[in-house]
């Protein structure tokens, strides 16, 4: 599981997942989950993974996340390895710390960034819960300090597991909208796992789509919206149709 030889220098990321197995449990044969997934993600572009519960999706972003080295294979990151940020399901804030310490914690001490904080959470529409506790928090405000928490550290690399899941779908739609003037103001490479294909084409510049059973890649697509057209549902269920038809 080491280091693809030769990384690109100009931040390409290489995924190569010959086999990922789950171990046998009680009667449970092994379980194989990933195999033969292969592909590169350009700098700066929006990848979604897409696909059913149970097609391998989390598990192929815990393995380039580094969370799971028990697989065949190499994951490259290049020159932005050490410079990656993961967004999970739960916004995982500590209920004992304020909005602003949460944040904080991501942080050197002593890092100038800690003197943005106010103004990321004022970006995220957070300003007047700075000195706020979690549980004082609706999951929605959890969930957009989680992006702050995410782009304070100006990441290279970001991934998402899921982020708006759960969610109503207003609070969904506005904080994909959210998601997409953060990465438009920090341009960074994501890597966004979801299993909702309406949001993965609002969101993503480039879909891969996992298939249960299958264990592999059964699409490689791009997504062809501008911005206008991915607030505009009709476009985007004329482009769903398109791709995931195929």
């Amino acid at each position: 599981m080491a280091p693809l030889n030769g990384a690109k220098a100009d931040g390409t990321i290489r995924v190569s997942v010959k086999r990922k197995m789950f171990p046998a449990v009680g009667d449970r044969e092994p379980q194989l989950v990933l195999r033969d997934v292969e592909f590169e993600v350009a700098p700066r572009s929006f990848l979604v993974v897409t696909g059913p519960s149970g097609c391998g999706k989390s598990t192929l972003l815990n393995i380039i996340a580094g969370l799971d080295t028990d697989y065949e294979g190499a994951i490259d990151l290049g020159p932005a390895k050490d410079q990656m940020t993961f967004i999970f399901q739960t916004p995982r804030l500590l209920p004992w710390r304020t909005l602003y310490e949460n944040i904080a914690l991501v942080l050197p001490k002593g890092d100038p960034r800690h003197a943005e904080i106010p103004a990321m959470l004022e970006r995220v529409g957070l300003g007047q819960a700075v000195n706020a506790y979690p549980e004082m928090l609706s999951l929605g405000m959890q969930r957009r300090a989680a992006l702050a928490r995410g782009f304070i550290l100006e990441p290279e690399i970001l991934l998402m597991d899921e982020p708006f899941v759960s969610l109503d779908d207003p609070t969904a739609a506005s904080l994909r909208e959210l998601l997409m003037e953060l990465w438009h103001g920090h341009p960074t490479t994501v890597i966004f796992v979801t299993h909702d294909r309406s949001e993965a084409i609002q969101l993503g510049t480039r879909i891969l789509r996992l298939a249960p059973g299958k264990a592999s890649v059964v699409q490689d697509a791009v997504v062809n919206l501008t911005d206008t057209q991915r607030r505009d549902r009709t476009a985007v269920l004329a482009e769903q149709n398109r791709i995931f038809s195929s």
